[in-house]
């Protein structure tokens, strides 16, 4: 049984939409940039400055899947970008035995991509004088633990 309803008209109702994910601009660089590691900026592109910061209390349950790295400042492009940004500093551990298309990634498991974790707050906008990445603050590579080890 289905849960799509239809509200008048004479098209049947297919439970698709005209709309498409991911061909916006932002989507497309935010897809491409969290892919790699690397921070540099276009030239002459436009970040803005943003601080990511602890928003749960210490004793929330949240962080017992999740590492607390304390206040990160970052450049980029738009607040969503800031959290892509951060977390593609962490350790993105796949499981050895895996294929790619079983989509293993830890990434979003990421504190900085949980709006309950972290808050994102814009600091400065406009700047061309800083690469995209972390500003300050220390980012640990130990966040994920491995299920599996090489042998």
């Amino acid at each position: 049984m289905s849960n799509v309803s239809k509200a008048g008209g004479d098209d049947p109702n297919n439970a698709t939409s005209r709309t498409t994910f991911g061909r916006s601009v932002e989507s497309q660089a935010q897809r491409r940039d969290a892919a790699s590691e690397a921070f540099e900026t276009a030239d002459g592109e436009t970040l803005n400055i943003y601080r990511l910061e602890p928003l749960a209390a210490p004793q929330d349950p949240r962080w017992g899947n999740a590492t607390n790295h304390g206040i990160i400042v970052v450049a980029a492009r738009t607040a969503g970008d800031a959290r892509i940004v951060a977390s593609s500093r962490e350790l993105d551990f796949k499981e050895v035995d895996a294929a790619p298309a079983e989509d293993v990634t830890t990434s979003n498991a990421s504190a900085f991509r949980d709006d309950k974790l972290y808050s994102v707050v814009e600091i400065d906008r406009g700047r061309r004088d800083v690469n995209r990445g972390v500003l300050q603050g220390t980012v640990s590579v130990n966040t994920i633990l491995p299920v599996q080890t090489d042998r």
